[in-house]
């Protein structure tokens, strides 16, 4: 491959061109990264999923020693299924002051900016060095982050800090909420519903763990908070129930029934906690339909887990990420990112990227061109930062 040399908005248009929608391959993508950076001379490393067919993409510019930046993102992307979208979702249309293109906002925008900065760092020489970590499977839980971290140990020199580009209209973010999730299938046994006493149904037996969901946000709802919890919306943890599935018929007390149980913890509390709770009322209720039969049971396993980001006392990422967009806000936000798995990996680390996520998952998704060019605007200064040492 030639040693193209491309502007963010190219790199970003070969990106969205790429439909790297979670239930389907990145390797496309994956390897033209690779063969874009090799033709720069950096040399990246795949780390694949066990399936073989989506990786996780790492690599390291400037000197072979410890202590550099890593920017983070990742390149899967949310479907486009039912959505209405006037222009090609995998191709970037700019109209109006903005680009749009599945990805643009989350994250691809920031990704391109990545690989940019990268190559310009590589080019330019730097005297502390940048990391770029691509991963899989964040939309469905951040599930390909943590084996990439855990890859890039002993590939890569030790970095000191990350900042994960999700969109935050180039704010620093310095706190997010942790999450859980479990996929729960109630196994109910049928008999005819005018015989009910003699069967189990399935959904009427899921009714009270919902119910339960209801009540704890209520209480939580109802509890004083704590200062961190305050810079939260809402400044609570939550439980969400979002899918539910189940039953043959009306005159059938449902064999099976299924729902995702999801939890968005406020910082202080901890997910395993609020899953242990909830792990509690699901034995209570197996047992309440064993006593009726006792072959039916619920079945409760993890989906996902995704730790907070806490604030950092005189942490290093928030520093840097101040100095290059002098914003010294607070600003704290409910979803779940990346961001955890890198602190909780040991990293500093904050949040800081281009776009709105207001935008993410829509139809036409967007970002303006004057977010991405403050986006290229921060790389820029990174770039002389790192220069600097």
């Amino acid at each position: 491959m030639s040693a193209e040399r491309l502007s963010p908005l190219e790199i970003m248009t070969r990106l969205v061109g790429f439909p790297t929608v979670s239930r389907d391959s990145n390797l496309d993508l994956v390897a033209w990264v690779e063969d874009y950076l090799s033709g720069h001379g950096i040399a990246s490393h795949r780390h694949y999923d066990e399936t073989g067919q989506k990786a996780a993409l790492f690599a390291h510019v400037g000197p072979e020693v410890a202590g550099g930046v890593v920017l983070s993102g990742h390149t899967d992307v949310v479907p486009v299924d039912g959505q209405a979208w006037t222009s090609d979702p995998f191709a970037v249309t700019e109209r109006e002051g903005r680009y749009y293109g599945r990805g643009c906002a989350d994250m691809k925008g920031f990704d391109a900016l990545a690989i940019w900065a990268l190559v310009e760092a590589q080019r330019a020489g730097v005297a502390r060095p940048l990391q770029l970590a691509l991963s899989y499977d964040e939309e469905v839980g951040c599930l390909g982050a943590p084996p990439m971290i855990d890859a890039m140990q002993g590939v890569l020199p030790r970095a000191d800090l990350a900042i994960i580009g999700e969109p935050t209209t180039m704010q620093a973010v310095t706190g997010h909420k942790g999450g859980l999730g479990y996929d729960v299938h109630v196994r109910g046994y049928e008999v005819h519903s005018s015989l009910m006493h003699r069967g189990v149904n399935a959904i009427m037996a899921a009714a009270p763990l919902i119910d339960w969901a209801n009540r704890m946000n209520a209480e939580n709802r109802a509890k004083p908070t704590s200062d961190l919890a305050a810079m939260f919306e809402p400044p609570w943890t939550t439980l969400h129930v979002g899918q539910i599935e189940g039953g043959t018929a009306h005159n059938i007390t449902a064999k099976n029934c299924r729902f995702g149980m999801d939890f968005r913890v406020v910082p202080g509390e901890e997910p395993e906690a609020w899953g242990a709770l909830f792990l509690e009322q699901v034995r209570k209720a197996e047992a309440a339909m064993q006593a009726v039969r006792p072959e039916a049971r619920i079945d409760a396993g993890p989906r996902f887990r995704v730790p907070g980001l806490r604030p950092e006392e005189n942490g290093a990422a928030e520093a840097l990420v101040r100095s290059l967009t002098g914003d010294n806000g607070r600003h704290v936000v409910s979803y779940g990112t990346e961001a955890g798995q890198f602190q909780e990996a040991g990293y500093s680390a904050a949040i800081c990227g281009p776009g709105d996520i207001a935008q993410a998952h829509q139809p036409d998704e967007f970002i303006t061109v004057a977010q991405f060019e403050a986006g290229h605007g921060f790389m820029r200064k990174l770039l002389a930062r790192l220069a600097a040492g």
